[in-house]
């Protein structure tokens, strides 16, 4: 009697998420058939059964990324209905990082970020998903009564600035990155009610 395969068949998405782990422990080099295969023990036939190639495979691979970096966040930020709440919450989405191990965790975004220095197709994915959540920031302020777009881009920044330094160092930087935010929407409030 045969005995059944017990061993779960790989999706895209296996082999995308080990690209991830991959690229945030080893950094682009280790984005290849073979050296993936072994992280996941299975064949490099397992990998061109889900991807024409590597080039493929990175293309895939920011796809995903993409849709992630940009759905994942205003999904987590729609859940407050009031716009103050939804900069509060993005300040701590910041620093609490992403703990998900299943895709390289807070590490995946500044690898990516390092990959985009060399890669153009990376460098692209980050200018596009920079851009939109730099305008849903903005859209944030508007609603705010705050549309100053040097405030979109300082809150942006202490955001991608503080996911990496909390990713590096372990430090709670929910404080600063409030304060920053609390200051803004102090400041400018302080302005639209100047006479």
């Amino acid at each position: 009697m045969a005995k059944p395969n017990s061993k779960k068949r790989l999706t895209p998405e296996d082999w995308i998420f080990a690209g991830f782990r991959a690229l945030a422990l080893h950094g682009p080099s280790a984005l290849k058939a073979e050296s993936l295969a072994r992280a996941l023990k299975t064949t490099k036939g397992s990998f061109y059964w889900h991807f024409a190639d590597v080039p493929d495979f990175h293309r895939q691979m920011l796809v995903l990324w993409r849709q992630r970096a940009y759905d994942s966040t205003v999904e987590a930020l729609q859940s407050a209905h009031d716009p103050e709440q939804r900069l509060i919450r993005l300040g701590e989405m910041a620093v609490a990082g992403n703990k998900n191990a299943t895709h390289g965790g807070s590490a995946t975004e500044f690898a990516i970020r390092a990959w985009a220095q060399t890669n153009a197709d990376a460098h692209t994915a980050v200018i596009e998903i920079d851009r939109q959540r730099l305008d849903y920031i903005e859209s944030i302020l508007v609603a705010l009564g705050t549309p100053n777009p040097d405030h979109a881009r300082l809150i942006y920044g202490a955001f991608v600035g503080m996911e990496i330094l909390s990713a590096q160092d372990n430090h709670d930087n929910t404080n600063a990155l409030d304060t920053l935010i609390r200051m803004i929407l102090t400041q400018s409030n302080t302005a639209v009610s100047r006479p």
